[in-house]
């Protein structure tokens, strides 16, 4: 039987960087995984970041609905489509806001019986474990119905710090296995049972954000997207987009993650919907991005 594996956590807190450490090593371990991706409106400009590691029939991505409620029967339908393979284990992303409690009590209905029991990760920053005002609730309860909690961000935390966290996650989640991406065994996830916490519900609301994008054009410089990304409001607590910068024949990627830090990237290939800025939270409108990309461009072309 195959397992279904999601992988939950708030935004910027690492749960690309823990997906793509499982389809590398299970690839090398020889195990063929099968990818769904989640977003507000634009999962497949991630879906370019695993091309170079997994064979793109492998790959789904599911935009525009939210995987916890709306997205849940769309979801259903992407796993048990899968097709059966030697050594298969399904991956799930969620979007940095989904309810994890609801989702979980979703998406076990409804599925083939050749799965397994679906089963949860969450990915903590520990840096910034409740630290993010009235979001500490969501936060907080994308954790109560996982089976493995992997920490991240350690290195920007002290020994304190980090005791502190773990005794905060088990009194929320008694049963979890807490550990850190290093100790992480992927032969040992197919083995996870359900978590049998109890939790306790969230308002449903909390998990459903405003979010928009618009279509970006060349931009002249890396600086330029760094004026880009720093002119959004911090309410906005996720920021990321693929454009052309200056001639370059590449697609750059860049992203904001809720702490304000902004990397740029390589984009793997083309994006399938074009080059596009996409903004996740409260206070989110086309209209304000628009207005921002306009501006950062204009004091570029002063400025150049």
């Amino acid at each position: 039987m195959e397992a279904i594996i999601t992988i939950v956590g708030f935004l910027g807190a690492g749960k690309t960087t823990l997906l793509n450490h499982l389809v590398k090593n299970y690839t090398m371990k020889e195990w063929n995984p099968f990818v769904i991706l989640n977003d507000y409106e634009n999962a497949s400009m991630d879906v370019a970041q695993l091309k170079d590691k997994l064979d793109p029939k492998c790959i789904k991505a599911l935009s525009g609905s939210c995987i916890c409620c709306s997205g849940i029967l769309e979801l259903r339908d992407f796993v048990n489509q899968i097709p059966q393979r030697v050594k298969g284990v399904t991956l799930i992303e969620a979007n940095g806001t989904s309810d994890a409690v609801e989702l979980m009590g979703f998406l076990g209905v409804g599925i083939e019986e050749r799965f397994l029991p679906p089963v949860q990760v969450s990915v903590v920053d520990a840096k910034n474990w409740q630290m993010r005002g009235e979001d500490n609730v969501l936060e907080a309860n994308q954790v109560q119905v996982s089976s493995l909690i992997v920490l991240s961000h350690l290195d920007k935390i002290d020994d304190y710090r980090e005791i502190s966290v773990r005794n905060h996650l088990k009194s929320i989640n008694p049963t979890a296995t807490i550990i850190t991406l290093n100790e992480l065994d992927v032969e040992s996830l197919p083995q996870l049972t359900p978590s049998q916490n109890e939790a306790t519900k969230l308002d449903h609301k909390k998990a459903h954000w405003a979010s928009s994008s618009c279509d970006l054009p060349p931009i002249p410089d890396p600086h330029t997207i760094k004026d880009i990304c720093d002119a959004i409001p911090s309410s906005i607590l996720r920021v990321k987009g693929v454009t052309k910068i200056a001639k370059e024949d590449h697609y750059t990627y860049f992203e904001r993650v809720p702490s304000g830090e902004v990397s740029v990237k390589i984009y793997n290939g083309i994006p399938t919907t074009g080059t596009k800025l996409l903004v996740i939270g409260p206070g989110s409108s086309p209209e304000l991005i628009e207005s921002i990309v306009s501006n950062s461009l204009a004091q570029a072309s002063n400025r150049l």
